[in-house]
């Protein structure tokens, strides 16, 4: 989730037990269980790299390492790479997708020009061969638009027209189709340039206008039913889109995030709606104001006003919030619907992770809600993995239809952290126990049997089981040898240096009686400050018992100079607030583990932007110490290797087969790229003078033209 449009509001009102707190406790056990003993502790934990760093044969690898020389912090208006490498703008916002078109830096944006342009303020994103043997040269991007800067959307006129007032449907429509997902073939030449392909075939965007089906447990259910689809089978567009996911079958997962904010109910609200946070005052964006204009169609604007009007859903858009929340799979490779896949749950999504993938056995994903004192989550397929099913590119065949085998019918669940170093997978189904002993269904007030419930519920039944809050998960990846998940918690300003863990009212029964929980939680030994502003980043691994892992904290963000900087930080790779993670998985098992930063931390902002650092577990097995995997005896591994410009967040990460390119986004930057009619040019080019901003995606390469970071 971007920062620009975070969500300070709590809406967690449980009293289960915070991280915060299971963090202290686990912490002074794992001094007990660590302490010097190093790598036969780790492995006794069943962590790092040891084992897979063990060839066949028993004898040891030669371990993958960091080629490159950390760069300063950067405050300017230009990417910063190491030296020997270079970095080259791609698909700003903006970018024609059609052929003939062309993009000037003055031109005025409209909702026809927008919906055949690349959408705005780049997030997640991933790559899809067209042929195996050009993979690394050719293929089609496929990158989500979480949200919209009107002052730059809407620069040559000045701004919105009336951004708190009544939109013109003109500004709405435009804005409706800057947001969603952009899919564009790109391919590089002989020189090593990179540049997207006009008019190709498979060039498309998906906006908030979009029509997609719905998919899963709650498809054609009453929970979904609205003036526009009474069956409840399709709904349109896809909202917020941040993290992302694949799937083995060669398809895309945007997820749906910070989309609550878009639509507004001014009557009651249902208990689901005001649990994820939708506003009874007004929308984000206003589009709702739109509604009644002479130009509107099929109620484009008024769906987006959920209060209740007509005697049936089917009469109105009560329920259209009810539709957005989910993980939407996108083939990009046919025009097919998109369609939400019910079956993972509802709520903000930052990503959709997959889990280590094995023949024979199911297909899981990890999830985070990305909110102070939220969950995580985990989806278990019904259906094992059978490699037949693996993407063939270059061939024309039904991709989603392989999805839904795997992604409609399963089991999600939510994590609860044990102080001991252990945890569970809690199951989100009608039968569960909740904590006093009643069935989900019924402390949800459902019937016994309704699953789609629990679903549209997922976060009230997170509560009911007694998961575990965390700060604020985004962003996980996971290491497709070992298995093990790193989750990045990136802060929660909700913490304070009392121990306020009683501040929970009861507010009546059921589900009421969840109450306010630790609206403020507790500081703890390895968070003493004041609010855990840096955050930190965790991972885990599953364990062979059923629904059971075990947990470590890996590294801690921080100031050089901070009371808490536990990893032993230094200026040359002090971070606060990671966001995006990928394990970028190398020969023999190894890999480098990329974190990116979305930071507010002031610590951090007095001396750098946000950035892009690298380091390899595997290189960590010798851990010492009782504190994060990486610490004192071992944080010079971890090396800051790019920074973006001023205002910007540096999201959304993956790399080409061979390794030799490195694609990350530039989102809501404030003056830069330094030419803003270009459509590709050099991203490390420092801006001179004020341009029209342009959230882009950048290409980072070695000079030489080897693979990235070693």
């Amino acid at each position: 989730m971007s920062k620009e449009i975070e969500d300070h509001r709590l809406f967690n009102q449980s009293d289960n037990q915070p991280f915060a707190d299971v963090l202290a406790q686990h912490v002074s056990r794992r001094a007990v269980m660590r302490g010097g003993l190093g790598l036969a502790a780790a492995s006794m934990l069943g962590f790092g790299g040891a084992a897979q760093a063990l060839a066949s044969n028993g004898a040891q690898k030669t371990p993958l390492t960091l080629a490159f020389e950390a760069v300063q912090g950067s405050l300017t208006d230009a990417v910063v790479v190491p030296e020997g490498y270079v970095a080259q703008v791609l698909v700003p916002w903006g970018t024609p997708l059609s052929a003939g078109d062309s993009w000037q830096s003055d031109q005025p944006m409209t909702a026809e020009r927008q919906a055949a342009s690349v959408g705005m303020n780049h997030d997640g994103m991933a790559g899809f061969a067209l042929d195996a043997d050009n993979a690394s040269r050719r293929f089609v991007l496929v990158l989500n638009n979480e949200y919209i800067e009107q002052d730059a959307l809407w620069a040559p006129q000045g701004g919105p027209t009336d951004a708190e007032g009544k939109r013109p449907a003109e500004e709405s429509r435009t804005e409706i189709n800057a947001h969603g997902v952009t899919i564009v073939e790109v391919e590089k030449d002989a020189n090593g340039h990179w540049s997207h392909v006009p008019g190709s075939r498979y060039n498309r965007r998906l906006t908030s206008a979009t029509v997609m089906d719905i998919a899963g447990p709650v498809a054609g259910s009453d929970y979904v039913k609205t003036r526009f689809s009474p069956a409840g089978t399709q709904t349109r567009g896809t909202n917020n889109n941040c993290g992302n996911g694949l799937t083995p079958w060669g398809t895309y997962i945007a997820c749906e995030e910070n989309w609550p904010n878009v639509f507004v109910n001014h009557g009651q609200l249902f208990q689901d709606d005001a649990r994820i946070g939708i506003p009874t005052d007004k929308s984000r964006y206003g589009w709702d104001t739109s509604a009644g204009d002479a130009s509107e169609e099929n109620d484009e604007f008024a769906r987006f006003n959920i209060t209740p009007r007509g005697e049936r859903a089917e009469d109105d858009y009560r329920n259209e919030a009810r539709t957005f929340g989910y993980q939407v799979e996108v083939d990009p490779y046919s025009d097919a619907h998109a369609v939400k896949r019910t079956a993972l749950g509802r709520f903000r999504h930052e990503g959709c992770w997959l889990g280590k993938l094995e023949a024979g056995q199911p297909v899981v994903y990890y999830s985070g809600h990305d909110s102070r004192n939220e969950y995580v989550y985990k989806y278990v397929s019904d259906a094992a993995w059978d490699p037949a099913d693996a993407n063939r590119p270059g061939e024309a065949y039904d991709r989603l239809a392989i999805g839904s085998k795997y992604l409609d019918n399963g089991t999600l669940y939510v994590a609860r952290f044990n102080a001991d170093g252990s945890g569970e997978w809690l199951p989100l189904i009608p039968s569960a126990q909740t904590r006093d002993g009643r069935s989900l269904a019924t402390a949800l007030g459902l019937a016994e049997d309704d699953l789609a419930g629990v679903i549209i519920n997922t976060c009230d039944a997170a509560d009911l089981l007694g998961a575990t809050p965390m700060d604020r998960p985004e962003w996980a990846t996971v290491d497709p040898s070992s298995g093990e998940v790193y989750l990045t918690l990136t802060n929660n300003s909700k913490r304070s240096e009392e121990a306020a863990a009683a501040t929970f009212t009861n507010q009546g029964d059921d589900i009421a009686q969840l109450g306010v929980g630790y609206e403020t939680a507790p500081a703890n030994a390895v968070n003493p400050r004041a609010n855990n502003e840096a955050g930190h980043i965790i991972r885990w691994r599953e364990s062979r018992l059923p629904n059971a892992f075990r947990w470590e904290v890996f590294v801690f963000g921080a100031a050089t100079n901070d009371e808490g900087n536990h990893s032993g930080l230094t200026e040359m790779n002090q971070f606060a607030s990671p966001d995006g993670l990928w394990f970028d998985q190398r020969d023999d098992g190894q890999g480098i583990l990329w974190i990116q930063t979305d930071n507010g931390y002031e610590g951090i902002t007095e001396y750098t932007n946000d950035q892009l650092l690298a380091v390899v577990p595997n290189s960590l097995d010798e851990i010492q110490g009782t504190g994060p995997v990486i610490n004192n005896s071992n944080q010079q591994q971890l090396k800051r290797f790019a920074v973006g410009p001023n205002g910007c967040e540096v999201t959304g990460i993956f790399a080409t087969p061979d390794k030799t390119a490195l694609f990350i986004n530039i989102q809501h930057p404030g003056n830069w790229p330094a030419d803003g009619s270009a459509l590709t040019q050099d991203a490390t080019a420092e801006t001179s003078g004020q341009v029209r901003p342009r959230a882009s995606t950048v290409v980072i390469q070695k000079r030489d033209g080897g693979p990235v970071g070693v």
